[in-house]
């Protein structure tokens, strides 16, 4: 099943509406425009995905702690990302870092066909009951993220929702010819968010843009 036939609207909590769409137009205010990422906003449930101690704070616009030390990303990054991203309906999209699984849905819900890769496995299995809920066809892995999945390759988008050291050379290999690849890249405390953009088998297009802070990317070719 594909995100059109997702029962998003029968699993909202109707508590939440107004909360959401006061995120969504907060997230205007901040500067995104990109009208297919704020409508998917405005409709998937982000309670479903915080941990329930902070079921409360789900529509603050901050990111908010998960177990084994990871975070369900700010929202405001998520629709930052998401928007470099350039997604199209039918679009193959490689997500590194499952998480929460909120970035995954929303992408998703953009008519996008998600794989996603987690290396935690408590996290990936988690998201996967959040997805079976909401009826979302997402195709999941449990490994190092920082190699890819080439199995599925090539993807017109890859999204990594991690601090990388460096830009991920075989991640970077796995887009299709004018795919696009999001990724924050610094030290440990602090990372740029790049924009890569394959132009041929060996030519890329790289973009600085703005500074965010991330968990570390865990893997062969990314942090140890």
């Amino acid at each position: 099943m594909k995100s059109e036939s997702n029962n998003i609207t029968n699993n909202n909590n109707d508590d939440f509406t107004e909360k959401r769409l006061q995120l969504v137009k907060s997230l205007q205010r901040k500067g995104i425009r990109d009208e297919k990422v704020l409508r998917a906003m405005s409709e998937l449930p982000r309670e479903l995905f915080v941990s329930p101690a902070f079921f409360h704070r789900a529509y603050e616009d901050s990111a908010l702690p998960l177990s084994d030390r990871q975070t369900i990303s700010q929202p405001y990054t998520v629709a930052y990302m998401t928007s470099l991203l350039n997604v199209r309906k039918g679009d193959k999209i490689l997500e590194i870092g499952t998480g929460s699984g909120y970035q995954a849905a929303l992408l998703n819900l953009m008519g996008a066909d998600v794989y996603s890769v987690e290396r935690i496995a408590g996290l990936q299995k988690q998201a996967m009951k959040i997805f079976d809920m909401l009826e979302m066809n997402i195709t999941l892995n449990v490994g190092d993220g920082t190699i890819g999945w080439e199995e599925f390759a090539p993807y017109d988008g890859i999204i990594i929702t991690a601090g990388a050291p460096h830009i991920p050379n075989q991640l970077r290999g796995q887009l299709n010819i004018n795919g696009r690849m999001v990724v924050p890249v610094g030290n440990k405390e602090s990372q740029s968010m790049y924009v890569i953009i394959r132009i041929s088998n060996k030519e890329y297009s790289t973009e600085k843009r703005h500074k965010f802070k991330f968990v570390p990317l865990i893997g062969k070719d990314g942090w140890s």
